[in-house]
């Protein structure tokens, strides 16, 4: 059964543009200077004819969502470009009227379609990774969403009950959501305000000793100089996963620079979160790594709020993986294996104790996996994807309407400011960092909330 504020697409217009990094970042063993957006406005119409337009914009993240070891990092983005190209163009035919999430649903087989069909064109050494298929779709899945809830004149994320979508959530994860709606596991207002994790590279200046190559473009530096501007409390910490002597000590520096910070600015509360992108060759390595930092510096240890998937992101072929001994230390959350209800049971059953949804992944995907990770009772963030602009307010609106959320990472700021640029004025409260968090309670407007 449809509802009459079901939608149907009448036009998609995609475009890309491409921003260069202010300073490069580096993670996962690779370093990256510029970031690709895909950009795609969306008109649809109602039913009973109300007419809205909505806007998704995500950056192609090749180097995170493709980590290739046989395809250069070049045609790994070209190709999700060519994948978003052509998934656009499905989402144009989507005529029969449906809510968002069912036409997500309807999607997502055509969208892996399109990877297999570009695999074969390009005679591609390896298959596409379906994470590096949902990063190409997710600007249109949002633009779906932020159409629909202009259409209405409602935020989207009051579009989730009953009232708008005929279809429990059995029908989108399994029978233990029969009878229920996305509005149990959402909130009616965003957040007020959240703390902002700001990220570490493993190539950023901690304090002036290290400043090799200063920017000279006025924003601060080093991570000392981030600390004050910003006022600074939660610090995501990009480690090798591969040097236990390099990453204890980094953290513990880290620890060092931000005590002398924090206590010029009298504040005593701060928190970290680890992240060895996959690099760590299997639990004990976390394990030793957790040891050896009590010893070195317990305070630093003491801040750690929780790790990200230490170890390889396929968790059908390394069962070895499992993370029980580590996640009666620290929450342990998926990341990267995380791409449908499937893998957050399994991540479950192999220990991992949390779950970091991410914009990037698609608006409809986050949502679900959101309502999943809380029945089930796992700790829950939203990770970024140096998501400038509109792909960090869309990153930001998902963190504020969850109501386990603590924090919203952003650092979208530090690597490519030039992206925030056309939204800064808009939405200052967003963008311009005076006490570690960003007012998330703006984001009320129609659609995703900007």
């Amino acid at each position: 059964m449809t509802k009459p504020t079901d939608i149907v697409v009448r036009d998609v217009k995609p475009s890309t543009e491409t921003i260069q990094y202010r300073t490069p970042m580096k993670f996962g063993g690779r370093v990256v200077n510029d970031v690709t957006l895909f950009n795609v406005e969306i008109t649809v119409e109602t039913k009973n004819g109300k007419v809205g337009q909505g806007f998704g914009s995500m950056p192609m993240g090749n180097v995170w969502g493709w980590p290739s070891q046989q395809v250069d990092s070049s045609q790994t983005l070209s190709t999700m470009i060519e994948a978003a190209r052509r998934f656009s163009a499905e989402a144009d035919k989507l005529n029969e009227a449906a809510h968002p999430l069912q036409h997500a649903r309807s999607l997502h087989q055509p969208l892996m379609s399109i990877g297999k069909q570009l695999e074969t064109e390009l005679s591609l050494p390896e298959a596409i990774p379906p994470l590096a298929l949902l990063v190409a779709g997710s600007p249109i899945d949002a633009a779906l969403h932020d159409a629909y809830g202009k259409a209405l004149g409602l935020n989207s994320y009051n579009t989730l009950g009953k009232e708008f979508i005929e279809e429990d959530l059995s029908g989108f994860l399994n029978e233990d959501f029969a009878g229920e709606y996305l509005d149990q596991y959402t909130t009616r207002d965003p957040q007020p305000t959240m703390p902002l994790y700001h990220l570490v590279g493993a190539l950023d200046p901690l304090d002036h000793d290290e400043l090799e190559q200063p920017v000279g473009d006025g924003l601060p530096e080093t991570l000392a100089q981030w600390i004050v501007a910003d006022g600074l409390t939660h610090l995501k910490i990009k480690l090798n996963g591969d040097d236990l002597d390099w990453d204890v000590a980094r953290v513990a520096k880290i620890d060092k620079v931000s005590t002398a910070a924090q206590s010029q600015r009298g504040v005593r509360s701060w928190f970290y979160s680890l992240d060895f992108n996959e690099k760590c060759a299997s639990v004990q390595y976390v394990l030793d790594f957790l040891a050896k930092l009590q010893e070195v510096s317990p305070s630093a240890m003491d801040r750690v709020q929780y790790i990200e998937q230490p170890t390889h992101r396929d968790l059908r072929k390394h069962p070895e993986n499992k993370m029980h001994a580590a996640a009666k230390i620290k929450p342990v959350v998926i990341d990267e294996s995380l791409i449908d209800l499937d893998t957050l049971f399994l991540s479950r059953e192999q220990g991992y104790s949390g779950v970091a949804l991410k914009a990037c992944k698609g608006h409809s995907e986050a949502l679900l996996m959101g309502a999943a990770a809380q029945k089930y009772q796992l700790f829950l963030c939203v990770q970024d994807l140096t998501c400038p602009g509109a792909s960090f307010l869309h990153s930001a609106s998902i963190a504020a309407r969850l109501p386990t959320i603590a924090a919203i990472e952003g650092n979208g700021r530090q690597y490519c400011p030039a992206g925030n640029d056309l939204w800064r004025d808009r939405f200052p409260a967003m963008f311009n960092i005076t006490n570690g968090t960003v007012g998330t309670g703006i984001l009320t407007g129609p659609g995703l909330g900007f």
